[in-house]
């Protein structure tokens, strides 16, 4: 079987991880310190705060934000729950609005018709798949508003629009840096932001309200990253740019072979983007069909997701059962990811073809 995703990892990963154990500080400690600054030097932020997943670096940036109770935060319902998750972990709550057709990340004009008719504190947007949502329109939109903006960058990291690296446009952004990442640490994540109030408060609110040992300014979490987690992510981080290249290769690859293949939609590539390509997603009429035939053939794939947040059975008892969004229940629907990751061989890659386009619907 073709896996859809696996870490790909050396001596050099394993040996940064004895040195810090034989170092015996095994917590938050100069690794951490290191990583948050080689992390900051690469997307070009002035500040990082290291958090134990990407769950926490979005939710903790929410709450330097100041996003609470009452607040009314726009999202998009197509993406991991964690991100609407993290907005009701604040005590606001998610506006969902549609998506983009050609992208499936956030509709820049839905969140233009939303903020129109309703008072709305921030605008959380997620570079789905690891492809930049559409900046241009989105800052020309809150340019001039009162309304904070967090890039979701869990399956972005390195992507660009225009030149300039995801998670560096709004406020403050969080990345993931789980095992199916585009780089990993096995859990872990990273705020980032320009605002030094902003990373002063992220930076307590990591550890238990704290800017002092023990004195303890605020209500804070304990959402530290450990130094095993940072040693790891300082090599991975290194290696990052070769993966994601590899990940580019191996997209162009597949487009390339499966470009005429009427009965596939395959990925957006708007002008001024470059993904990175954290799942290589395809969009399909009989879906279940081809998944079967996939997994026949030895070939994995995923599907995410297949489930909008408004139709979880959480969200529904919330009430957001009767909401509708059209394009996000499509690609829902449809959606079906392929291999993509750095550790395909040339082999698995016309393996991967071969099986795409020997199915027949």
């Amino acid at each position: 079987m073709i896996p859809l995703s696996r870490p790909v990892m050396d001596q050099k990963e394993m040996e940064a991880v004895a040195e810090v154990i034989s170092s015996g500080w095994l917590a938050a400690g100069a690794k951490v310190a290191a990583f948050e600054e080689e992390f900051a030097r690469y997307v070009g932020s002035k500040y990082t705060v290291a958090t134990s997943n990407g769950t926490t670096a979005l939710h903790t940036a929410l709450l330097a934000a100041s996003v609470g109770p009452g607040d009314r935060v726009v999202t998009t319902a197509f993406t991991f729950a964690a991100t609407a998750n993290a907005i009701l972990m604040c005590g606001a709550t998610p506006v969902f609005v549609d998506i983009d057709e050609d992208t499936m990340n956030i509709s820049p004009e839905k969140i233009a018709e939303v903020i129109k008719r309703e008072k709305i504190k921030a605008v959380v947007i997620v570079h789905l798949y690891g492809l930049p949502c559409d900046m241009d329109e989105i800052t020309a939109i809150l340019d001039g508003k009162e309304i904070i903006l967090i890039e979701d960058c869990a399956q972005a990291h390195g992507a660009e629009f225009k030149g300039k690296k995801v998670g560096t446009f709004g406020l403050a952004a969080a990345f993931s840096f789980y095992a199916t990442k585009n780089m990993t640490t096995g859990e872990g994540g990273m705020l980032i932001t320009d605002d030094p109030h902003i990373a002063r408060r992220a930076r307590a609110l990591v550890n238990h309200g704290c800017r002092r040992k023990y004195e303890h300014m605020m209500l804070g979490y304990n959402y530290r990253l450990t130094d095993i987690a940072a040693a790891l992510g300082l090599v991975q981080l290194g290696k990052l740019p070769g993966f994601n290249l590899a990940r580019q290769r191996n997209a162009a690859f597949l487009t390339a072979a499966l470009q005429g293949v009427p009965w596939l939609r395959l990925p957006a590539s708007p002008a001024g983007c470059s993904p990175v390509f954290h799942q290589y997603t395809v969009r399909v009429d009989h879906r279940d069909e081809f998944a079967a035939h996939l997994a026949t053939n030895g070939v994995g794939f995923g599907i995410f997701y297949p489930l909008p947040l408004y139709r979880q059975p959480f969200y529904r008892r919330l009430g957001y059962g009767d909401l509708c969004l059209p394009r996000t229940k499509q690609a829902s629907e449809k959606v079906l990811s392929l291999p993509v990751h750095p550790g395909l061989s040339p082999e698995d890659l016309l393996r991967i073809t071969e099986v795409v386009t020997a199915y027949s619907p």
